[in-house]
Formats: structure tokens, C-alpha cells, sequence
């Protein structure tokens, strides 16, 4: 079995929007792959509760709890291997995480960013986008690199900006495609795997 852990901070739309998916498609049955475990780095994180709906480990490691990024990023390694990930999917994961861990994950760790990058790397994208007079925006899935907001692009999907549209409806445009679009690359990602092999 091909094992996914998915890393969260909040809500987990798009962690639930993978898991729905890989129910309704059967990834299980057909690729041999399953959501193994979510970890957040916060308690109250309400994506947790919706991984225990679909019957998917949960677990909590807070970096309030460490010295240092190293230390917690080491940690966080110590819980994920216990898994044995194919993949490792952030998801609405608000670390930045160290090069180490980027690196020992390095081809197998995806993000997935609210701005149709390189354009607006960072934070406060759909706000950035409407102040720049952009006619798109959108949203991308990445390789992550060591590099904030770099990596090979992996998927996209842009929406339309409206003339009066606030950095909160932008936003929300934008994350009714990543809930299409982030468990479409996660699928081609074992897809593309199974066909090299």
C-alpha cells in the first residue's frame, strides 16, 4: 500500500477534498494508495475532526512544544516515517519547513499555493493579485524545494478576477479549484509513478 500523510494547520478543505476523492475513485482498490495519517502542529486544528470522519489517523505534534524549527522539523520527520509515505501533501500547513526536511522528502512532498506562480509567492495573494490590476489568479500544486513557492508546477487553475471582488470572494473562487485540482495532482502524482516503474 502506497501511504499519504497529509499535514494541516486549519480547517482541512483540501485535505478532506483529497480524501473524498480517493473514496470516490477507489484509489484504495484501483492505485494502492490511502490517506494514512493527518498531523496538524495545532490542537484545535477542525481538519482533525474531519479526518476522523473519514476514518483517517489523526495526529498532533505542536511547535510551541520546541526550541527551534530543527528540533520540531526532526519530530515532525520521526511522526511521518512512522507511516512510511510515498507522499507527503501540505495543506493548508503554515511552517515554513527547514531545508532538511525539505530535502529528505525532496520529489515527494507537494504544496498547494492560492496564486498562479511564480506570481505572488508568499502571503495575501488575492489581495496582491486585485492591487496589481490582475484579470486572473488562481492556484497551483508545487513540488516544494527549499525555496518558498518554488518547485515544478504540477497543476493549475485560474479564475476569472471581478471588478468588485474583495480579497475574501477572491479567495473563496480560488479555493473551490484547489478542491478540484489538489486531488487531481495527487492521483497523477502515483499515476505517473505506476507508469514508470
Amino acid at each position: 500500500m502506497k501511504n499519504i500523510v497529509i499535514l494541516i494547520s486549519g480547517s482541512g478543505s483540501n485535505m478532506a477534498a483529497i480524501a473524498r476523492t480517493a473514496q470516490k475513485e477507489r484509489w484504495h482498490d484501483k492505485l494502492g494508495v490511502r490517506v494514512a495519517a493527518v498531523i496538524s502542529n495545532k490542537a484545535e486544528a477542525k481538519g482533525l475532526a474531519l479526518a476522523k470522519e473519514f476514518g483517517i489517523a489523526t495526529d498532533v505534534l505542536s511547535h510551541r512544544d520546541f526550541e527551534s524549527r530543527e528540533a520540531f522539523d526532526a519530530a515532525l520527520m520521526a511522526r511521518i516515517e512512522a507511516h512510511a509515505p510515498q507522499l507527503v501533501v501540505l495543506a493548508g500547513f503554515m511552517r515554513i519547513l527547514t531545508p532538511g526536511f525539505v530535502g529528505h522528502y525532496a520529489g515527494r512532498l507537494i504544496n498547494i499555493h492560492p496564486s498562479l506562480l511564480p506570481a505572488f509567492t508568499g502571503l495575501h495573494t488575492h489581495q496582491r493579485a486585485i492591487d496589481m490590476g490582475c484579470r486572473l489568479a488562481g492556484t497551483t500544486v508545487h513540488q516544494v524545494t527549499a525555496e518558498l513557492d518554488h518547485g515544478d508546477i504540477l497543476a493549475q487553475a485560474a479564475v476569472p478576477v471581478l471588478p468588485f471582488d474583495t480579497a475574501d470572494t477572491l479567495a473563496a473562487r480560488v479555493l473551490t479549484q484547489e478542491h478540484l485540482i489538489y486531488p487531481q495532482a495527487v492521483r497523477s502524482f502515483f499515476e505517473a509513478k505506476a507508469s514508470s516503474a
